[in-house]
């Protein structure tokens, strides 16, 4: 792989692509992330040569992105990890991405819904069967993510909030999901919440609406940037389209609800999914 140095010192960007030099080089990033972590599975996930691929691994683990964890001695083999540093490339991942959708599969307009037969949308339903990388739960459990919710008090909606199409939604689809809570429970299944507010303002949330199940913070964009989940840009921070997902508790997806237009009634919907499911 010819490498060209930066001729910009002060420049971050410029820096920054002299580590991640081409699209191989982000791609190899965005796989790893989302749990391919092995040479063989990232060659056929993408399609690269074998030496473009070590070139690269190479290159990232030089630059201190990866860090390489063997699993075979004999012969000698690696998973590629990121690293800290690595893994402050996720919200540009989640940039990338959300621009691609945006502004190269789209017409740029700023949505939280997408169409049923949207790239956006047969990316989400092609994660049945994906087993989300570096996650646990303890059983079966329905992952609701959502925009976000506030307490009354807080920090409120940012500005606009309530013009971006299917944002409003997520204390009804929070308390619905509090209100059919036994009814999950009777059929073995937890609920957790996920949003990328701040963990202080979940548990303000949560108190408020008295929930009776956990929610959880993806403020670093892991869960957002190793599934490509569909996500969206208000008031400076990334935030989820509204997604469910039904996990079996080896964290393996077994259903997807995408787009959710209707919060209340996705409730409903997802408690038929369980009950279909048993």
């Amino acid at each position: 792989m010819r490498r060209v140095e930066p001729v910009d010192a002060d420049c971050g960007i410029a820096q920054a692509l002299g580590v991640l030099t081409d699209w191989w080089t982000f791609l190899v990033v965005r796989d790893i992330a989302g749990g391919v972590t092995r040479f063989d599975a990232l060659q056929r996930e993408l399609g690269v040569s074998r030496r473009a691929l070590t070139e690269r691994l190479a290159a990232l683990t030089d630059h201190g992105v990866l860090r390489r964890e063997a699993y075979s001695q004999r012969p000698p083999r690696y998973d590629y990890l990121l690293t800290p540093k690595g893994e402050g490339l996720l919200p540009v991942l989640i940039a990338l991405q959300d621009w691609g959708t945006r502004h190269v599969m789209g017409d740029g307009s700023l949505t939280a819904t997408s169409a049923p037969t949207s790239a956006e949308a047969r990316r989400a339903h092609a994660l049945t069967g994906h087993r989300i990388p570096r996650f646990t739960v303890e059983a079966p459990t329905v992952l609701y993510f959502f925009p976000g919710a506030f307490a009354p008090g807080t920090q409120g909606h940012p500005p606009g909030w309530g013009d971006i199409p299917g944002a409003a939604g997520c204390t009804l689809e929070s308390t619905t999901y509090a209100a059919h809570a036994e009814a999950f429970a009777a059929l073995g299944v937890r609920i957790t919440g996920v949003s990328t507010q701040r963990p202080d303002q979940l548990e303000a949330f949560a108190a408020y609406a008295k929930l009776p199940f956990p929610l959880l913070s993806d403020q670093d964009g892991k869960l957002a940037a190793s599934l490509r989940l569909p996500t969206f840009r208000a008031g400076g921070t990334d935030r989820f389209k509204r997604l469910s997902l039904l996990v079996d508790a080896d964290a393996t997806i077994r259903a997807v609800q995408f787009p959710v237009t209707d919060p209340a009634g996705s409730v409903t919907e997802m408690l038929a999914l369980v009950k279909g499911s048993g």
